[in-house]
């Protein structure tokens, strides 16, 4: 195996003190500018690597930042991890991104394994089965930082990044009351998650107000996943007093619903009105448009990360226990208008 370069072997042939070798090359403004030129051309010449592992257990620092979501093949998800990587390079921290696919058990190696890689500090969106903080007590016990965003877990020593999901949900519902629906079907995912939760809380809220029942059974609690909007369409479908509309908590699932739907004769939104959540592509894809709610992916990735910049820099500018909420929007299209189909 050819030797490695070192800061030795250039210091020798360049007849400097290592010093000064290594501080040109770490670009220390004490040495001279031609100096530092001839350095660096000599280790490009010789191959020279940094030992940036060696440098790191000197500063106990990695400049690696840990990511774990839930799954990675989501547009929401991709969003907010471009607003966290512009944000992290722009400080020159990488990213370590890991996913959960959904599962506590995977979460939890994750988990171990960024505290194993010595990352500087973790983000999170929790799998839909976590139900314990214990994993991530490791990180905290060690002073290393943990912010949740979208899907989070209340704890006094982290930040959360969300969203009003209660609002939204209410916003979603009462659009489709406004639209004449007085038979709303919800679709949601596992409310033990907050995301889900608070936007089935949201749907009942709109309902009270308007002083009509709340129907278990037209709470649909899914996977939200392609086949959960199949079975919502067939559910829909085998009622004898058939929903009027439906809010499903994310887009996928009800672009699925609606195009199940539309091959069963339903017209869309004259019999069935139908609203999403994400505001992913696939929204404008289906016709009619589907209305939904976007939701701020990339300037959450982006929060999320300048919120863990601040606390490795020790400019924590607001109560950890307070959570940062960015605003969501109702993006009103096709399926819910009913007024334009009549």
């Amino acid at each position: 195996m050819e030797k490695e370069i070192t800061i030795y072997d250039i210091a020798k042939i360049l007849r400097l003190s290592p010093a000064t070798v290594s501080r040109a090359l770490n670009d220390h403004p004490a040495i001279k500018k031609q100096t530092k030129i001839l350095i660096n051309e000599k280790a490009a010449e010789l191959g020279y690597r940094s030992n940036t592992f060696a440098s790191n257990l000197r500063t106990r620092k990695t400049n690696t930042l840990g990511v774990i979501v839930p799954r990675l093949n989501s547009n929401f998800m991709s969003a907010v991890l471009a607003g966290m990587e512009e944000i992290a390079n722009n400080v020159g921290y990488n990213l370590l991104i890991s996913q959960s696919l959904e599962s506590a058990g995977k979460e939890q190696a994750n988990a171990k394994t960024m505290f194993n890689s010595r990352v500087d500090g973790l983000l999170v969106s929790i799998a839909y089965d976590t139900d314990s903080f214990d994993h991530f007590e490791t990180l905290i016990n060690r002073n290393i930082p943990v912010i949740f965003f979208d899907r989070v877990i209340d704890h006094p020593q982290c930040t959360t990044v969300i969203i009003d999901n209660n609002q939204a949900g209410y916003e979603a519902t009462r659009h489709l009351l406004e639209e004449g629906c007085r038979k709303i079907m919800h679709v949601t995912g596992d409310v033990k998650r907050n995301v889900y939760s608070g936007r089935l809380d949201g749907y009942k809220r709109a309902l009270a107000e308007w002083k009509l029942p709340i129907d278990e059974s037209l709470i649909l609690r899914t996977d939200l996943s392609q086949e959960a909007g199949i079975a919502a369409a067939e559910r829909l479908h085998s009622m004898a007093e058939k929903p009027d509309g439906i809010f499903i908590a994310n887009d996928l699932c009800a672009v699925t619903c609606m195009k199940a739907l539309k091959e069963k004769g339903y017209n869309i939104p004259g019999d069935v009105a139908i609203v999403g959540f994400n505001n992913d592509p696939v929204s404008q894809v289906v016709e009619p448009h589907l209305t939904t709610v976007f939701y701020p992916g990339y300037l959450m990735g982006k929060t999320a990360m300048k919120a863990m910049i601040n606390q490795l820099n020790g400019n924590k500018t607001a109560d950890v226990k307070e959570p940062i909420i960015l605003r969501s929007e109702l993006i009103i299209r096709g399926s819910t208008v009913k007024s334009s189909n009549s």
